[in-house]
């Protein structure tokens, strides 16, 4: 069972909060089964749809929109890059030296289902388990062993780099790329991207 997708209700709007980690495909299938269902409320009610937590592409947008309507009759809307904190959104990349930069060390390590976001680099003295989440606009650097997701230079920085002990996860993402890992990574990988992919050292 898919659950990409949550669904809440305030006074002014019903919110779908999308998983920042799902594929397009993934998003489509579950709003498919999970959109009738709300046909019943929209008999009496008329407040506008928001989409959030993922940044889509143009054409993303449009499948999610005609899905809605072929559905409901309902005004969709969809966060920006400033709404969603410009850590997960991003909409063009760049170059920026990481080499120094503002940084936040947690003392601990994360645990399932914990998110760590900040918009210069993180140091996590400890383990992000599977589940967790570590997102950073500059690098990401764990003493300990990497299980979750790991998404250096968020806002769009290609010279960002993951380090860590040891790394155990099915992927690593830094700014626009995403990087699928099989088998795990010991004695202290570093992750950079080169000619536009995403290499380990």
């Amino acid at each position: 069972m898919l659950n990409n997708i949550k669904i809440s209700q305030t006074t002014e709007e019903i919110v779908l909060n999308v998983n920042v980690i799902a594929e397009i495909q993934e998003i489509i299938e579950e709003l498919q089964n999970k959109i009738p269902k709300l046909r019943d409320f929209y008999q009496s009610s008329k407040i506008p749809i928001r989409v959030t937590g993922k940044l889509f592409t143009e054409t993303e947008i449009e499948m999610i929109k005609k899905i809605i309507n072929d559905e409901i009759d309902v005004e969709v809307k969809f966060d920006d890059v400033s709404d969603l904190l410009g850590l997960h959104a991003i909409k063009k990349t760049f170059e920026t030296k990481t080499e120094i930069s503002e940084t936040k060390y947690i003392p601990n390590c994360i645990r399932s289902g914990q998110k760590e976001e900040y918009s210069g680099s993180l140091v996590i003295f400890g383990d992000v388990n599977a589940g967790a989440e570590v997102i950073a606009g500059g690098n990401i650097a764990i003493l300990g062993a990497l299980r979750g997701l790991a998404h250096a230079g968020a806002n769009g920085n290609t010279m960002a780099v993951i380090s860590a002990n040891s790394i155990d996860v099915t992927q690593v993402r830094i700014a626009n790329l995403v990087k699928e890992i099989e088998t795990k990574m010991e004695k202290c990988p570093i992750c950079k991207i080169k000619d536009n992919n995403i290499i380990i050292e």
